[in-house]
């Protein structure tokens, strides 16, 4: 049975299709694989495991009558801020906990229609606005590879069930990095599209930092399930014109010119991740890409100040009638508040509009000179488990740094949102937790970034796999 839920997405399909497999073996299989590891990853803030049961039965019925769609008869995970009519919508608040969605994301009924089965929803931050995942509602959310680290965040119980083995995809949301900084922490993939490209609808698609993603073991999961999941959608005004989504296998990515920015123009970050950052890079270039030093002209305290007009002004923003009760959120989510919303007042919403054109000329500079972008997708490895970093600040390289939103690598991507972004794995830190690196393409340019990513991943599998499991035993957790 645990040898079932080290199944690739696409491995399990194709066992499916030839009748190796039926798809109430892989669900009971990953169902058993998640009571046995939950209690202590809990990576879960719902469970749907007899309707999933259900959904397996008549999946197995449509191979058998040829019938089969994209995604049929896989367990699939929905993070908890994406809506399912009907199920909870909490925002991980204990403030919401009683509060169902009134309406279904788009994203996730396209993977039902492809016969995708929803058996679990992932775990949060409160409010999803944190780069690691705990809350008052559901708890702690472990690192499968260290307990005693974070998942990270937002999607942190997304990333956590993908290591563990209690799901075969799952989706995530990315308004900060929070698709992109848990896949780095745990070993997985996952993918920020532009914005536009998969559809949220309603406030959140017009909110230009805004993106959802797929998440999955391999690079090649992850195109599958972008496949399903992208296109335009009338509930969002924003979506772009359809597109051909990258499909394996990819081609090599010889004929690219890749640049690298172990700092990304002037971020702190620490040695191990440096050379993890630069291993990829060398083992790209003896296997033939072009690979160039260079860094973007831009000052990262402008794109976190850009950022936090940003958030005070839109999301935060929204959230800060809540302080009244304060005494029922995470220290994260009132500092969150507390942060962002005077600093939009004092700066104005003009201000943050021109920062992110300032960043976005900058990078349109490197971008003429490279086709791809490779850097760390993460300052550290990994957060500490349950630590709110109000109290202490996050240290980067030695030096304490008071904003933990200020470290964060991956906002420049939702700054200047129509960069494709990546986190692919490259490599271990000393305490086992993983390190990911980020892939990000010239607006709109999917194809190269999945290419190269790719390539990044079948380079280091010799040293690490993170398909194949994780420091934690795929028998028991500790």
């Amino acid at each position: 049975m645990t040898e079932l839920t080290r199944l690739t997405a696409t491995e399990a399909l194709a066992r499916l299709r030839a009748g190796e497999l039926t798809s109430v073996e892989l669900t009971e299989a990953v169902i058993a694989r998640a009571e046995a590891v939950e209690p202590e990853v809990n990576a879960f803030s719902d469970t749907m495991y007899d309707a999933a049961r259900e959904a397996a039965a008549e999946a197995d019925g449509r191979y058998r009558d040829g019938t089969a769609r994209a995604l049929e008869g896989l367990p699939i995970a929905i993070k908890a801020t994406t809506p399912i009519a009907g199920q909870p919508y909490t925002s991980s608040s204990l403030l919401f906990a009683e509060r169902r969605a009134e309406v279904t994301s788009p994203a996730v009924q396209r993977i039902v229609d492809a016969g995708g089965i929803v058996h679990a929803r992932t775990t949060t931050p409160e409010f999803a606005c944190a780069p690691f995942t705990h809350s008052r509602l559901h708890g702690i959310t472990r690192n499968p590879w260290n307990l005693d680290y974070s998942c990270g965040g937002s999607s942190g119980g997304a990333a956590a069930a993908l290591a563990a083995g209690t799901t075969v995809l799952a989706d995530g949301s990315d308004i900060g990095g929070s698709i992109r900084i848990p896949a780095s922490s745990c070993g997985i993939v996952g993918y920020k599209p532009p914005h536009g490209r998969v559809p949220l609808g309603g406030q959140a698609g017009l909110d230009l930092y805004c993106h959802l993603g797929p998440m999955a073991r391999t690079v090649e999961d992850c195109a599958l399930l972008h496949g399903v999941i992208a296109g335009p959608h009338p509930w969002d005004m924003m979506s772009l014109p359809p597109m051909p989504a990258p499909q394996a296998p990819f081609r090599d990515p010889a004929d690219l010119r890749v640049g690298l920015s172990v700092t990304l123009g002037g971020y702190a970050i620490d040695p191990e991740v440096a050379a993890a950052t630069r291993a990829a890079a060398t083992a790209l270039a003896a296997d033939g890409v072009e690979v160039v030093e260079l860094d973007p002209a831009w000052d990262p305290a402008e794109i976190a100040l850009a950022s936090r007009i940003h958030y005070g002004t839109l999301f935060a923003g929204e959230m800060e009638p809540l302080l009244e009760r304060r005494e029922l959120l995470t220290p994260h989510a009132i500092d969150f508040v507390e942060r962002s919303v005077p600093v939009a007042r004092e700066h104005g919403y003009l201000r943050a509009l021109e920062l992110a054109g300032r960043a976005q000329l900058a990078l349109a500079g490197l971008f003429a000179q490279v086709d791809v972008l490779i850097c760390p997708t993460l300052p550290i490895a990994a957060f500490a488990a349950g630590e709110d970093y109000v109290e202490r600040p996050v240290v980067v390289d030695g030096r304490p740094l008071d904003d933990v939103l200020a470290s964060l690598t991956t906002v420049p991507f939702n700054v200047c949102s129509r960069h494709p972004a990546l986190s692919v794995p490259s490599g271990r830190s000393e305490a086992g937790v993983p390190i990911g690196l980020q892939v990000v393409g010239r607006p709109h340019d999917e194809e190269s970034v999945f290419r190269v990513a790719a390539a990044v991943e079948r380079l280091t599998q010799a040293t690490y796999t993170p398909q194949r499991g994780a420091v934690l035993s795929w028998e028991k957790v500790r």
